[in-house]
């Protein structure tokens, strides 16, 4: 099938809250620096922030409690 724009919106979304958290303000002084902080911050992401349209679950918990209950 031909792709849309509705297809990236997962993504696009993703990337805005990951530069308005994450990457604005901040200085990095290496991109070894930079690379660590970011995947502490992608593990923060999926593990321990909460989000209110997972029913006050991270991501992974939401799909963990999914998979359990199927």
């Amino acid at each position: 099938r031909k792709g849309n724009c509705y297809d990236n919106s997962v993504m696009e979304n993703f990337f805005g809250i990951l530069k308005s958290e994450f990457y604005y303000n901040k200085r990095f002084s290496s991109i070894e620096q930079f690379t660590k902080e970011l995947s502490e911050y992608i593990d923060y992401y999926n593990n321990h922030r909460i989000k209110v349209k997972l029913k006050g679950l991270s991501p992974v918990q939401f799909r963990t409690q999914s998979f359990f209950s199927t």
